[in-house]
């Protein structure tokens, strides 16, 4: 995830994929395959969202205080919209999905994002 210059970000994304990926897991250990591709799916769809914003914010030039605004309410709302469309794309187009794995796994990877405050910017 080079592409992404914020280091919260690039390290809460890798969080929440990891966090996707070890849920998944444990359910189709414990359920079935598809409890897990639904547990899957709902973690996917947030780390794509949160991919769209850790873009945005990333190509940020300017420097006022109104383009910094500008940029992050652009980037929030295409978060947003993107994550509502998977989501209902999700519910409208796999027959198999798992309500409950599938928001389980969503909602944990949104509170894994908001650990983003907690992770220092500087690299030293």
């Amino acid at each position: 995830m080079s592409w992404i210059k914020s280091r919260p970000l690039n390290v809460v994304m890798r969080v929440q994929l990891l966090v996707t990926m070890l849920v998944a897991v444990v359910v189709w250990f414990f359920i079935d395959i598809q409890d897990a591709i639904s547990a899957a799916l709902g973690g996917i769809i947030s780390v794509i969202s949160s991919a769209a914003y850790a873009i945005i914010v990333s190509r940020h030039k300017g420097y006022t205080a109104g383009e910094t605004i500008r940029t992050a309410l652009r980037a929030e709302s295409i978060k947003i919209i993107l994550t509502v469309s998977l989501l209902w794309s999700v519910f409208k187009f796999y027959e198999n999905v798992n309500a409950l794995a599938f928001i389980g796994t969503f909602i944990l990877t949104v509170l894994v994002y908001s650990l983003a405050l907690l992770v220092a910017d500087d690299t030293k």
